[in-house]
């Protein structure tokens, strides 16, 4: 028997988009739930926003999954225009048919121009390939590294799903895509665009539910390790580091001393391990100076 699509309209609450983010091994409290379920039921767009790692861009990926829709990535970047985001026309390609219709003698000037701008010639950016892919998730990550010209364009995009092409004429979205809008908050986004979208910040999970995303993501991690990498974790964001790790830094982390065969968080594999969880070489120094390291039975460790 043939699964059915589950499609917004059959998520009747909150409650059931949490049970059907957990099938997906995507655990989210009700805050972040209930803000998402709006999303999809009124059509909005969701702005995300917190630190790196919490789960904003992984929240788009589940959505994806259980709406059974392609999702289209667009990554933005300091310097990224329309052009990069919308559409462009394939030169290489449009100059290939042009010489093969003078090869075959075609000298009708008005027909060759008519050929040339055929949507066979167009290559569909992100932000096009949404518009016409019905279903879609569209994950617009990180546009607070955009530029304000990018973000105002955005927003009109946003308004109505409509992108005109000269050559081509009009084209809008019959179903608008699932649209989910990340920022890491480097810089501020403008308020016109959060006012398009239902907004929601991302806080790093609690410790309990932690250990819940170690141990559903990780089976085969232990609740006594689990717990010693949450609690670690969590000592790590309280101090001040350039880059506290995220959710998908501790999984790493976990990870690693899962292949290293840890049943436990001892402080030599805790130390050794580190680049898992931390980026930065002043962060790991302070770290090991410190003694923020926890061992298997919770208290503070250095690097021995």
């Amino acid at each position: 028997m043939l699964r059915r699509t589950i499609t917004a309209t059959d998520i009747e609450s909150p409650e059931k988009l949490i049970e059907l983010l957990d099938r997906h091994a995507y655990l989210a409290d009700e805050g972040l739930a209930t803000a998402a379920f709006l999303a999809l039921r009124m059509g909005r767009p969701l702005f995300l926003e917190g630190e790196a790692g919490v789960g904003k861009t992984e929240l788009a990926k589940t959505l994806a999954q259980l709406l059974d829709a392609p999702l289209i990535r667009l990554q933005c970047y300091e310097g990224l225009d329309a052009a990069q985001a919308l559409y462009d026309w394939d030169f290489a390609r449009q100059l290939l048919h042009l010489k093969a219709a003078e090869a075959a003698g075609v000298t009708d000037v008005g027909r060759l121009e008519g050929e040339i701008y055929d949507r066979r010639f167009l290559i569909a950016r992100p932000l096009l390939k949404a518009i016409e892919t019905q279903p879609s998730v569209l994950l617009v990550d990180e546009v607070d590294r955009a530029d304000d010209e990018f973000e105002a364009f955005l927003l009109e995009v946003l308004s109505d799903f409509t992108i005109s092409i000269p050559e081509l004429g009009t084209i809008t979205a019959q179903t608008p895509p699932v649209v989910v809008v990340t920022s890491n908050r480097t810089r501020e986004v403008h308020d016109a665009l959060k006012r398009r979208c239902l907004y929601h910040w991302l806080e790093h999970p609690s410790f309990d539910r932690e250990v819940a995303i170690l141990l559903r993501r990780l089976p085969e991690c232990t609740e006594t390790l689990a717990a010693q990498v949450a609690r670690a974790a969590e000592r790590l964001r309280q101090a001040d580091l350039i880059k506290p790790p995220g959710v998908a830094e501790t999984l790493d982390w976990t990870e690693a001393l899962l292949t290293l065969g840890a049943r436990e968080l001892d402080p030599g594999r805790a130390a050794a391990t580190l680049g898992a969880a931390l980026k930065y070489r002043e962060d790991v120094e302070s770290v090991l100076a410190n003694g923020l390291l926890g061992g298997a039975d919770g208290r503070r460790a250095g690097h021995g």
